[in-house]
């Protein structure tokens, strides 16, 4: 009963995740938008301070937007804030992170292989990796370097990279990817809560008392904005990275992770100087060649010993059956035996021999070429049962 209400909160956190991650990058895609597409305000309304407008039609009705230059002679009697969706994200994605890899940290965050730790021990990493990490990004982004976008961008990536790579070293592959998708979530919610709201009230606290605004607040909430704003592509493939293997099972992952970073965050430059009538499309085609060419880098060899013909010998059904009953059914079949996974993951089950034959290009896929499977190894699967299974199916 305890799995089954773990896998409910699972199903929920993730949920609730998804929908307010929706609303907030949709907001922030939104606001870019409208920033970039602001046209010369008309006579009356540069009388009234407008810096920019915008005439729009959405869902069967015209809207008429007007953004100033600075900020209005009076505080209006209602004023929206947008800080709840990028709160909700944050709140939803931690408590799902420490649902899977606090609670479960024996399950998917420690990989015994790579460093012996105690729960303990591996969440208080975790932790230190996500606090500390705020305040080196805090820090930086407040440094000189904050008048030199391209050097602090080198800094940033560099420093991204340092953690994926060193992260990789301690954590199971899935677990190191989820982190640094925590990470940048992190810094991009505490860059709202931290930065940018704090600038905004101060905005209208000068408002409210008839004083001229610092634009300090307004430089320092626009590098924030910004930097959320390139973040959101790569931060999406995070949040979905736990079902590619071929990603983050690679040898050199943490360098797989910054490649999709790159081009994810090359991709949203596109649409940012789109907004501003810049269209480059050599930037879509340059991401597009940049994936392909990432997918055949990092492409298992067509023939190696783990899919291939496990030294020339015939492997029969019965003996790839029978590792598969091994190795693979206590997590997929009709009735788990495993102590975590009580209902078999994505569906497949491996009970009989035509279920195996209809899920070989899986095995083939997740255990025999990417290692993916069994997880974390649970049952020991060897590399010579990797290659009958190779070769068993490669016969087929």
């Amino acid at each position: 009963m305890t799995a089954y209400i773990i896998d409910w909160l699972n199903l929920v956190l993730r949920w609730v995740h998804l929908i307010t991650g929706i609303a907030w990058i949709g907001a922030s895609f939104y606001f870019v938008w409208l920033d970039n597409s602001l046209e010369e305000p008309s006579d009356d309304n540069k009388q009234k301070g407008f810096g920019g407008q915008l005439s729009s039609i959405h869902a069967g009705g015209f809207y008429e937007v007007a953004k100033y230059k600075l900020a209005p002679p009076f505080m209006p009697a209602h004023l929206h804030w947008f800080k709840w969706e990028a709160y909700s994200t944050w709140i939803s994605g931690f408590l799902l992170l420490s649902l899977m890899f606090y609670v479960g940290a024996e399950s998917y965050l420690i990989d015994p292989t790579k460093l012996a730790l105690s729960p303990w021990a591996a969440v208080a990493i975790s932790l230190g990796t996500l606090g500390g990490g705020w305040i080196v990004y805090d820090l930086l982004c407040k440094s000189p370097l904050a008048k030199q976008p391209v050097a602090l961008a080198v800094l940033l990536l560099i420093f991204v990279a340092a953690v994926a790579w060193g992260l990789n070293q301690i954590f199971s592959a899935r677990a190191a990817y989820l982190h640094v998708g925590a990470l940048i979530g992190t810094c991009m919610a505490a860059n709202v809560f931290f930065v940018i709201m704090p600038g905004q009230r101060a905005l209208v606290s000068a408002v409210e008392q008839g004083q001229a605004p610092d634009p300090k607040y307004a430089i320092a909430s626009k590098i924030r904005s910004v930097h959320n704003n390139y973040l959101t592509l790569p931060v999406l493939f995070l949040m979905i990275s736990n079902h590619y293997p071929m990603t983050y099972g690679h040898a050199q992952s943490w360098a797989v992770l910054m490649a999709i970073l790159l081009i994810g965050a090359w991709t949203r430059h596109f649409f940012n100087l789109k907004h501003k009538g810049v269209i480059k499309p050599g930037i879509l085609v340059s991401a597009a060649l940049a994936t392909i060419a990432l997918a055949w880098t990092i492409a298992p060899p067509l023939a190696t010993p783990a899919a291939g013909s496990a030294g020339g010998v015939n492997v029969t059904t019965e003996q790839a059956f029978a590792i598969v009953q091994q190795r693979c059914s206590t997590c997929h079949s009709a009735t788990p035996s495993d102590d975590v996974f009580k209902v078999a993951p994505s569906g497949v089950v491996l009970d009989s021999v035509p279920q195996m034959e209809q899920w070989a290009p899986r095995i083939l896929a997740r255990s025999v070429t990417s290692h993916d499977m069994p997880f974390m190894n649970k049952t020991a699967m060897t590399d010579a049962e990797r290659a009958q299974l190779g070769s068993w199916i490669n016969q087929r």
